[in-house]
């Protein structure tokens, strides 16, 4: 969601509102929307049932998991969930009746969405 800061500003103008999706719980989020100073809403999918409905979650093996927390990330301990689901990058532009109008999913976690893209993408939908 930080790229998206650069536009959210453009997308807003648009009609459009932000809502970031963290597989972290409520109070996780709460001290993150304060530290990073978050202007969008943020809720938290915990439970990963918006990932599973959006078909974007997937199982971070039990390797990863270890390696994630020796750099102090434990899933279990943000999500309150042993699951350990995390999405994958995904963004999509919801229109007012709640169909999806664009989206952009991508397996690999590293490469994200380019702002000037789905800023094209919400211009071109812009209103329906």
């Amino acid at each position: 969601m930080g790229q998206l800061r650069k536009i959210e500003s453009q997308l807003t103008a648009l009609g459009y509102q932000l809502v970031g999706v963290s597989p972290d719980q409520p109070e996780k989020l709460a001290a993150a929307i304060q530290k990073q100073n978050l202007t969008y809403s943020l809720v938290s999918d915990s439970e990963a049932n918006g990932i599973k409905g959006f078909g974007i979650a997937f199982r971070v093996d039990d390797q990863t998991f270890e390696q994630y927390k020796k750099f102090k990330i434990d899933l279990e301990e943000y999500s309150g969930a042993k699951h350990h689901l995390l999405p994958v990058p995904a963004v999509f532009l919801i229109g007012k009746n709640g169909t999806i109008l664009f989206q952009y999913v991508n397996p690999d976690y590293k490469v994200r969405l380019h702002p000037d893209v789905l800023l094209a993408a919400a211009k071109a939908y812009a209103g329906k």
